[in-house]
């Protein structure tokens, strides 16, 4: 069975790399490659595809609002692409297929493309995978709680809770969880997840860093621009003046 398929990732060497992954993967025909979510939704009211490949996180239109314009219409068998655990979650619950955790290789993408026949031919298999996709996505709470992060472990999904948490650093698209004497790495935007946490008491004390306030012993400025917060296990984190003149003025005004 010759699968049309469209993808859609809004970074350009990640949608380079899935094309040449299912033009090896053989009895593909690649119809279009969107960049964004109107792209996709326009590509697939005009080609109706067999397979939809849908990056989740995206500016001005995410995967799942890309589903929710496609609501009423032939919809394609849809296999989710995410950096984001979280996202896999939310991936089932609007019952698609598969999702592809990033970074994925060719032998994850031939699965998830003989899912998807599977899943075209009508096979009562779709129920059995859907089991196994609740299996592996509930390691811990099935429904975490507010500010709650998820992490792949190699084939586990941690979930991390903010008690748990001591601090967390920018690095580029990703962060560092720091979390006792473990550290976690995992691809999100340190303001994606001051967003999550904001509600739990963390607070951004860098522009590259946040702190669970529940952790801190002490804030030390040592010059105008400069400071220093001492965490109650001893850690010393470099800090913004006017952060942590903000966090102040704000925890004043609320008391």
């Amino acid at each position: 069975m010759k699968l049309r398929t469209i993808t859609v990732d809004d970074e350009p060497v990640a949608l380079r790399r899935l094309t040449r992954l299912l033009q090896r993967a053989g009895n593909v025909e690649l119809i279009a490659a969107c960049a964004d979510g109107p792209a996709a939704v326009q590509a697939v009211r005009q080609h109706r595809p067999d397979v939809l490949f849908l990056d989740v996180q995206m500016p001005g239109m995410n995967g799942f609002e890309v589903l929710q314009a496609l609501r009423g219409e032939r919809m394609p068998v849809v296999i989710f692409v995410t950096a984001y655990d979280e996202f896999a979650l939310r991936a089932f619950d609007a019952q698609a297929l598969d999702y592809l955790l990033k970074p994925f290789g060719e032998a994850r993408v031939e699965q998830a493309l003989a899912r998807a026949r599977t899943c075209i031919r009508g096979d009562a298999a779709r129920d059995e995978h859907l089991a196994r996709l609740t299996e592996l996505l509930a390691a811990g709470d099935r429904r975490p709680g507010p500010g709650c992060l998820l992490v792949r472990r190699d084939d586990r999904v941690l979930v991390l809770q903010p008690a748990d948490i001591d601090w967390i650093e920018a690095d580029g698209d990703y962060v560092r969880i720091h979390a006792g004497a473990e550290t976690h790495f995992t691809r999100m935007k340190l303001a994606d997840a001051q967003q999550r946490l904001a509600s739990v008491g963390f607070v951004r004390i860098h522009r590259s860093r946040l702190v669970n306030l529940a952790r801190v012993k002490e804030f030390r400025p040592l010059s105008r621009g400069t400071s220093v917060v001492m965490l109650k296990n001893g850690v010393r984190l470099e800090a913004s003046y006017a952060c942590l003149r903000e966090i102040q003025e704000s925890h004043l005004a609320a008391n």
